[in-house]
């Protein structure tokens, strides 16, 4: 097969990328230097040019708070590009597994959100990664599938996971919000799934499918376990409410995603959150220390 994944510079599609070329396949990664995806005549000469039977959309605008005051910007991204890429990848005959968010829903649930649970975002990013959903499902509906992940971590760019590591480094305490709950995820793992969905998809895969790891924690319980593998005191991190931290975009009290859909199409369950880490943590952190001066 042949695989085209947009926004290949980010945390996810660098991760997409080196799992598929680590399974043998022949793949192109393209950085928002390399494609627009709002361009429709770049949209169109990508496809044309390098004629893959899968596209993988991890292109995304993914400054939550900045989009509460650019939220035409941040529509542009992740509602218009993600329907421009659809519609060419059917005029070319192409699959395309889009990558979306946790924040297409209200985040006041008090049990896992299943895939077919109606959304309802409360920020503008969260409005306009829920268009970018719709747009594929209109222009695509039998060749496309809709991947939601939430709390990405990995080896490369920002995370969490990351300022963690440098938080135990450099600080006595770190204060933690501890009343978010939601499934931290390794962005590798979710790549290994992105790769098994490809030859499904518009054959049994199609629609929406949650990809995160099983379980579930706070900020706070995340941070503490980070510490703890890290061989550090976990009680250097301390809980504190939302309100200690207040942000222009209302983060979701509860994240966490069921995983029905993955069981139902025979798919590998995911690992727990913490098994996944336990494997991230030392390459992330080699990373950390490589790149700290």
């Amino acid at each position: 097969m042949r695989w085209l994944v947009t926004g290949a510079g980010g945390m996810l599609g660098r991760d997409t990328v080196e799992e598929l070329l680590a399974r043998g396949e022949q793949v192109t990664g393209l950085g928002h230097a390399d494609l627009d995806i709002t361009s429709p005549e770049a949209v169109d000469h990508a496809l044309a040019g390098y004629d893959p039977d899968v596209v993988v959309n991890c292109a995304a605008y993914t400054a939550v708070d900045d989009a509460e005051t650019d939220e035409e910007r941040a529509l542009r991204v992740n509602g218009d590009g993600p329907r421009l890429l659809a519609r060419a990848c059917a005029a070319y005959d192409v699959r395309l597994i889009h990558v979306s968010t946790d924040y297409v829903f209200a985040g006041d649930a008090r049990t896992p959100y299943s895939e077919d649970a109606p959304p309802g975002p409360r920020t503008a990013y969260g409005r306009t990664k829920l268009a970018g959903e719709r747009g594929v499902s209109d222009e695509l509906p039998a060749a496309s599938a809709l991947v939601r992940t939430a709390w990405l971590y990995g080896v490369h760019g920002r995370s969490f996971v990351r300022t963690m590591i440098e938080a135990e480094a450099r600080r006595d305490t770190v204060d933690v919000v501890d009343d978010q709950r939601g499934q931290p995820t390794w962005s590798a793992d979710v790549a290994a799934l992105v790769a098994d969905l490809g030859p499904r998809v518009g054959r049994d895969a199609t629609g929406v499918l949650h990809a995160t790891n099983s379980g579930e924690a706070t900020w706070y319980d995340l941070a503490r376990e980070v510490f703890r593998l890290l061989g550090a005191d976990p009680d250097r991190v301390r809980p504190v409410p939302s309100e200690a931290f207040p942000r222009p975009a209302a983060r979701p009290a509860y994240s966490v995603l069921a995983h029905g859909r993955r069981q139902r199409l025979g798919l590998a369950p995911p690992r727990d959150w913490r098994a996944a880490l336990h494997e991230a943590l030392p390459r992330i952190r080699k990373e950390t220390l490589r790149e700290t001066p």
